[in-house]
């Protein structure tokens, strides 16, 4: 079986994975990180979004072999040094932008993704660019408010739904 090496969350890893192994299953089968959720299987939910050089990436459509020698962000990567929660996750606790969480490792990492390109973005430039990842409990209106207060924006300006 061919071996994939690459680095996750700042850390060398490595293992023998199919051809056909996608990076969500090397993640959560091969290293045990199950915060990156499968949802969907199809490439429609979002809940599998992981950074991928940087770049967020639906990581039920990537193939881990494809990857070698990447450097991997999951949701645990997001998190501070000491284990607290990294600025977007706090902001998404402060703001209630989750409820069941099912979602939330797939929505943090594209608002972390979008705050990487566009430190202070609009109201609808979240919500245009949180297009792929679907919530079915929050409706969005939180997750917003979580986004903007993470960017530093006063997440009080959106209007109430």
């Amino acid at each position: 079986m061919p071996k994939v090496a690459m680095r996750v969350n700042g850390r060398a890893v490595s293992g023998e994975v199919e051809g056909r192994t996608l990076l969500v299953q090397f993640l959560r089968e091969g290293l045990g990180m199950t915060g990156t959720h499968v949802g969907c299987d199809t490439s429609q939910c979002g809940a599998c979004v992981v950074h991928v050089n940087g770049v967020p990436v639906k990581s039920c459509t990537a193939f881990a072999l494809d990857l070698d020698g990447a450097e991997i962000t999951t949701i645990e990567g997001m998190a501070n040094a000491d284990g607290s929660l990294g600025r977007v996750q706090q902001a998404f606790q402060d703001h209630h932008g989750l409820q069941c969480g099912f979602c939330t490792p797939g929505m943090v990492m594209s608002a972390a993704a979008l705050l990487a390109e566009n430190p202070t973005p609009s109201e609808a430039e979240i919500r245009t660019y949180l297009e792929g990842n679907i919530c079915r409990c929050t409706g969005y209106h939180n997750i917003v408010k979580a986004v903007l207060a993470a960017s530093g924006q006063d997440p009080a300006t959106i209007a109430a739904e």
